[in-house]
């Protein structure tokens, strides 16, 4: 099996919200399933920002999802979409 790159949007609840947190506390709630390895803010509309989080883990079924119950129950978050898959 070789590695995924796994690259999610996420949607916070508003627009007054400290990425720099966020980010942390990404980092913390998958440190232990994968590696982050890259963010970058989209400007939505209005103010608003999604953080693109780019996230390499070992292929394996289910993983995504996995991750993606772990964004969502990040303080703030709306919504959390899962973009692109790649293997690498």
């Amino acid at each position: 099996m070789g590695d995924v790159l796994i690259t999610y949007k996420i949607m916070p609840s508003g627009v007054d919200i400290d990425f720099e947190a966020m980010k942390e506390e990404v980092k913390k709630r998958i440190g232990g399933i994968g590696r982050v390895v890259e963010f970058d803010l989209q400007p939505i509309a209005f103010g608003l920002k999604a953080l693109i989080v780019k996230v390499v883990v070992k292929d394996e079924g289910g993983i995504t999802d996995r991750i993606e119950e772990e964004l969502s129950n990040i303080d703030n978050v709306q919504g959390v979409v899962v973009e692109e898959v790649s293997l690498i």
